[in-house]
């Protein structure tokens, strides 16, 4: 590999924890992330679930929540299983790549290592994804555990509590479910690493950019929030 190869990848862990505690945990510029005003939606609803004496709307969107998050575990499992068939067919993508115009080759070691790094990745992104299943479970769980709307008055704070493990169950599911999306999406950056570091630090880059307008200056953002800030 060249010198480029490891200065590239070290953008990319860096721009990836970067935009992960940006959206996570801090405001960009004074602007609240979608993922954080989701979050407070996500209160909202519990809140008013308790004050429902049928909770089957709520367990359709725990069961909607888990559906979607089963399909990208399952997504990222061929995703992986399609890594190890790509090192089977070393010989055949290098003939491939050979006949490509600005193609950095990097020899048959460094392209064993790049597709062993998207393995990681998509690896990466099926864990996180199956705990997020598991704990959109546990959340469903915590919310038949709410009491009922006529029992809420005999211990409001007992109520409060319980509605409280639903939120945070479910923002945690959500958060680890944000870490395997986020993988996925830069995947597709990494991608670029197999052309040239070059193309692999701007494809990176502009995921990025990509990632940050759909957080902080959206139409969905808006949308959420409803104000402006």
């Amino acid at each position: 590999m060249s010198v480029a190869d490891p200065i590239a990848f070290a953008v990319f862990i860096i721009l990836w924890l970067g935009y992960a505690w940006t959206t996570d945990n801090r405001r960009f510029r004074n602007r609240v992330s979608l993922t954080r005003a989701m979050n407070a939606q996500r209160a909202a609803w519990i809140r008013n679930a308790m004050h429902r004496d049928l909770r089957m709307i709520d367990t359709q969107i725990m069961s909607g929540l888990q559906n979607g998050t089963a399909f990208f575990a399952s997504t990222s499992i061929l995703a992986l299983g399609g890594c190890f068939a790509l090192l089977g067919a070393t010989e055949k993508v290098f003939m491939v790549l050979g006949d490509l115009p600005l193609v950095f080759q990097a020899g048959r070691a460094g392209f064993e290592l790049k597709v062993g790094g998207l393995a990681c990745i998509f690896g990466y992104a099926f864990f996180k994804f199956g705990w997020s299943y598991r704990l959109f479970n546990y959340c469903t769980i915590l919310l038949g555990a709410v009491p009922m709307a006529g029992d809420i008055h005999k211990d409001p704070a007992a109520a409060d509590l319980a509605a409280d493990k639903v939120i945070q169950m479910n923002i945690l599911a959500a958060s680890h479910f944000n870490a395997g999306l986020r993988a996925i999406f830069l995947s597709i950056g990494y991608l670029g690493w197999f052309v040239s570091p070059y193309l692999f630090m701007v494809s990176t880059a502009f995921i990025i950019f990509v990632l940050i307008r759909r957080q902080f200056y959206s139409e969905a953002r808006r949308t959420v929030l409803e104000t402006n800030d």
